[in-house]
Parts: structure tokens; C-alpha cells; sequence
């Protein structure tokens, strides 16, 4: 942030660049003649669009007349909860692009965790623009570019399992909301490392490492769904075995690793109503206990059942378990399981009720949670895309 204090501060850079990056994310400003600032950010995470936002009025603000004044109020909006909503709008639209390049490679396969973390096949990682930095797959940074390491995963044959499927689309949200020349240069190699969870702790990642900064904790989104829809954009989770792995039948479908790509009007509402996640491990729980009564299904039973009612598989049923699978109907009609959408790899883009039906299948010993992540996308990685964006400013403004 002492970038971002330097700009707002001199009066030469900081009423051109700071109001014009707000006017860019969606605010309305005007002046007038009068002694304090008046501020109206509104609601625009619970908005569909920007567009949307706008139209409801969200994202106004009327600044004094007095530089000195208006360069306050504008270094207070920078921090504004609106302002960060503003930038969700970017976010998501960057998370969607990143995460349908990844799912459209096929050379981007998965394998178990019992084979390693990360292989660059025949080519090899330093071909793909990647160097390793710990043994046997569990640590990489990136070689030269680091757009051209990511475009790996965008076009290349790589195979990782899906916590580093989590992390290469974190990475490549970052990349599709800089673009590539800013990405290349606001970051370190050290700061985009790939590898084990517990690898990036003692790196510069700016995932979990050293240069991660300030973390938001809302595991159960209790925070989040207050905010609305667009606060989930971008945003990492997990779905996690509720019982122990000794109920595990097929480990490397033990989680799912995601980050949220879209939330439904819907979905955002019923989040909100029911205060977070924890209600929907309920509803799972519900689920598998209901999933028991069916049996004989066959391979991706309940996937077949559940998420493509497959009509020739539900015409099979005798009358108690269609009775069952009519209770699971219900369930999963709940607009979160359809309008919470999250991109995992390998399954791609999918609404999160897809993976609750999918696990049934892979570990029908156990229910399954739903966690958000620890994450700093409103926290450093937002003021870092903000320094650079007036940095930029500046550099073209008064080079």
C-alpha cells in the first residue's frame, strides 16, 4: 500500500490516476462545492452485473471541490467494501476465462497422489517454461515468462492431481485479470510456485507463502454469502470426506479442490437465508444417508441418477427407491446445488451438486463437506492489482 499512499498523496498523480482507475471499475464521481465527501458504495456484490450495479445506483460518489479533500475521499474509497465488489465483477470474469481455457486442454490430464504431484511428460518442465525447485514433483516455479509457464497448462501436456489443479487456475485468474505483460512483470517466479500445500509455505507465494500477506479466514462462508454473489468470485474451496480415510474406498477422490467461477441469483439468496455452508453438509449428510437405501446402480450410479437423471437407470428403480431418489430430487433442487459453480480439475466447470452426486459413487462410506479456503483475494492480491494499475498510471501519465 505505500504505492498506492505515494499516488493518492501528490497532487500531480493523484487525482488523474485514482479517480480514473475508480471511474474504470464502475464508479460514478462527481464534485461539487461542498466540505465532506458524500460516499454511497451500495450493494454491488449481490448484483449480477456491473451494469446492473449501476443502474441500482450503486457505486456514487460526490468528492469536494478542495484537492486536498477529494484526494482523501479517494484514497478512502480504494478501501470502500464497494470498491472491492467492483473489482469482483473483473475477478469473476477472469476466473470464468481462466478456468475454460484449463478445462478445454486436453493435455491436461489428472493422476492419484500415490504418482506424484506435478509431471511435464516427455517434454519436460523447462520446455514448458517451469523449473523444479523440490524432488519427486512437489515444488516448480516458473523458468523464463510467466505467462508462458501458465500457457503450459493452457496448451501443454501436463498432468497434475487436483490440489495443484486449484492452484494453476488461482495462478491463471491472476494472469487473465492483469493480462500478460502486467503479470510477467508484477510478479516474481517465487511468488507463482506450484507444488504440495505444505511446499508453498516455504516459498514467496503468493498463495501460502511469504508474500501471501493478509488472509481472510470463512471457511463456512458465513462472511461471504452476507456479502453476496460476486464476494465468491474467483474465491478457493474444497470438498472433504466427512469421516475418517479409513471410510475411504478410492483415495484419490478423498477432495475436490475448486475455485468458484458463478453464483445464481438463487443460490446467492439461499447462501445468504441459510448463513453459510454448514447447512448444506447437513443436506449432504442427508444425501448419503439417503443413498444407501439404493444399491445396484452401477458404474457412476448416482452421477447418472442424481445429475443426469438418467431416465433408463431411473426406470430400473423398484417403488421404494424411486421414493428415495424423489426425496434426493428435492434436495438437490435446493438453487445452491444447481447455482453454485466451481471449476475443478479434471471434472472442469460444474455446479457444485454435480460433485456431491459424482462422490457418492467414489466413497458411498462417506458424506462430504463443503469449506472455503483460505484466501487473500480481497486483501493483498486486491492492493497489488491496485498498485499496478497506478503504476501504469503513472508511468503513462508522466513519463
Amino acid at each position: 500500500m505505500a504505492l498506492l499512499g505515494a499516488l493518492l498523496a501528490g497532487p500531480a498523480i493523484a487525482s488523474p490516476c485514482a479517480e480514473d482507475l475508480l471511474r474504470e471499475l464502475g464508479w460514478h464521481i462527481e464534485h461539487a462545492a461542498i466540505d465532506t465527501p458524500r460516499i454511497a458504495g451500495g450493494t454491488p456484490c449481490q448484483r449480477a452485473s456491473l451494469a446492473q450495479a449501476q443502474a441500482a445506483g450503486d457505486l456514487r460518489a460526490v468528492l469536494p471541490q478542495a484537492p486536498a479533500r477529494a484526494q482523501a475521499a479517494l484514497q478512502a474509497m480504494f478501501d470502500d467494501p464497494a470498491t472491492v465488489c467492483a473489482y469482483a465483477f473483473r475477478l469473476g470474469d477472469a476466473a470464468r476465462r481462466a478456468s475454460a481455457q484449463l478445462a478445454a486442454n486436453e493435455g491436461y490430464r489428472f493422476f492419484g497422489l500415490q504418482t506424484g504431484w506435478i509431471g511435464f511428460g516427455a517434454e519436460g518442465a523447462q520446455a514448458q517454461g517451469w523449473q523444479r525447485f523440490r524432488s519427486f514433483g512437489r515444488g516448480y516455479a516458473p523458468a523464463a515468462a510467466n505467462s508462458t509457464a501458465l500457457e503450459a497448462f493452457y496448451r501443454g501436456h501436463v498432468r497434475t492431481e487436483c490440489g495443484v489443479g486449484r492452484q494453476v487456475a488461482q495462478l491463471a485468474t491472476q494472469r487473465e485479470l492483469y493480462g500478460d505483460a502486467a503479470f510477467d512483470a508484477a510478479f516474481t517466479p517465487g511468488e507463482l510456485s506450484i507444488g504440495t500445500f505444505v511446499t508453498l509455505h516455504d516459498t514467496d507465494s503468493i498463495l501460502l507463502g511469504a508474500h501471501a500477506g493478509e488472509f481472510l479466514a470463512d471457511g463456512k462462508a458465513v462472511r461471504t454469502s452476507a456479502m453476496g454473489r460476486q464476494a465468491f468470485m474467483g474465491v478457493p474451496g474444497f470438498i472433504e470426506h466427512a469421516f475418517s480415510k479409513r471410510f475411504l474406498d478410492d483415495i484419490s477422490n478423498q477432495a475436490e479442490n475448486f475455485i468458484v467461477v458463478d453464483v445464481s441469483e438463487q443460490a446467492a439468496q439461499a447462501l445468504a437465508a441459510h448463513g453459510g455452508l454448514a447447512y448444506y453438509d447437513g443436506l449432504n449428510r442427508q444425501l448419503w444417508q439417503l443413498s444407501q437405501q439404493v444399491d445396484g446402480l452401477g458404474r457412476r450410479g448416482f452421477e447418472r441418477l442424481l445429475h443426469e437423471r438418467d431416465s433408463a437407470l431411473r426406470a430400473r428403480l423398484d417403488p421404494y427407491e424411486r421414493q428415495v431418489v424423489a426425496r434426493m430430487d428435492a434436495i438437490l433442487d435446493d438453487p445452491f446445488y444447481r447455482g453454485f459453480v466451481v471449476y475443478v480439475h479434471p471434472r472442469g466447470v460444474q455446479p457444485i451438486g454435480y460433485h456431491i452426486a459424482r462422490l457418492l459413487d467414489r466413497n458411498p462410506r462417506t458424506p462430504y463437506t463443503i469449506d472455503l479456503a483460505l484466501h487473500n483475494l480481497h486483501t493483498t492480491l486486491y492492493r497489488r492489482w491496485i498498485d499496478e494499475r497506478l503504476r501504469q498510471c503513472a508511468g503513462a501519465t508522466y513519463r
